[in-house]
């Protein structure tokens, strides 16, 4: 395992969820961190918090859909800390109305943009600097969605998230020469504020049954601190209680 102390770590969606609990584990092991999100007041107690635990933060408002904002807000980060070593691509969202009879072209968009587009954008942005150094690590926080066919996360999602889990792969493909590594993190149901936009809520004792963000964050720091040398292609992490199993009880096993 290596030594995080004074590593650059950028993690997007990192004012609530899976985000805020990976950069607070990432801080705690000596990253300095950069949050990214669209809101200013999650992303401000976060990095309150971090920095009352002794850990180093910062914060960098952004759209990761908006490709501008992107390269304004890596040439920010590579001026002040010169390069960043951990990309943690995790914003991600998803829309209530997601299934064929019913998505929009625009919440299409809005899915592929945030949850793809953004990811890309990040990594193109980062690249150059990793490539210099000859060391870097990208942690896609794709899901279960990105593995398997499933009907709960919609069309969009599901396609955003397969297509997250390939260009992880062809990061590892393309990169690895110049000390690259990527890793897809496909987490089962995880009790963040995206279930919330399911078209069915779900019951507080459903949502303490699944994976929570602390889950996440010390699997975020896992792949983080591996050695250099080793590669995590895919990390995939489901609830003991998992609900594409249950299902399997409820109609096939036997009773």
């Amino acid at each position: 395992m290596r030594d995080l102390k004074d590593t650059v770590a950028w993690v997007t969606g990192a004012g609530t969820g899976i985000g805020a609990a990976g950069a607070a584990r990432l801080a705690k092991a000596g990253c300095r961190v950069i949050l990214s999100g669209r809101r200013a007041e999650p992303l401000k107690e976060v990095a309150d918090g971090i920095i009352r635990q002794g850990g180093r933060a910062s914060v960098e408002i952004l759209d990761v859909s908006n490709r501008g904002n992107v390269a304004d807000v890596a040439a920010r980060i590579a001026a002040e800390h010169g390069t960043v070593d951990i990309l943690v691509n995790n914003a991600g969202t998803n829309v209530p109305k997601r299934h064929w009879n019913e998505v929009t072209q625009d919440d299409w968009e809005a899915v592929i943009n945030i949850d793809l587009n953004g990811a890309f954008y990040c990594t193109q942005a980062v690249l150059p600097a990793m490539r210099a150094q000859g060391d870097g690590l990208i942690i896609n926080i794709s899901s279960w969605a990105g593995v398997w066919v499933s009907y709960i996360p919609g069309p969009a999602y599901t396609a955003a998230k397969h297509a997250m889990n390939a260009m992880t792969e062809s990061l590892n493909l393309e990169e690895c020469v110049n000390g690259i590594r990527a890793c897809a993190i496909c987490p089962g149901d995880v009790s963040t504020p995206i279930m919330d936009k399911r078209p069915v809520p779900m019951s507080a004792e459903d949502r303490a049954r699944m994976v929570q963000p602390e889950d996440l964050g010390e699997a975020i720091l896992f792949v983080a601190a591996m050695s250099a040398h080793v590669c995590i292609n895919e990390l995939i992490i489901s609830p003991t209680w998992n609900s594409s199993y249950l299902r399997y009880h409820q109609t096939v096993a036997p009773k």
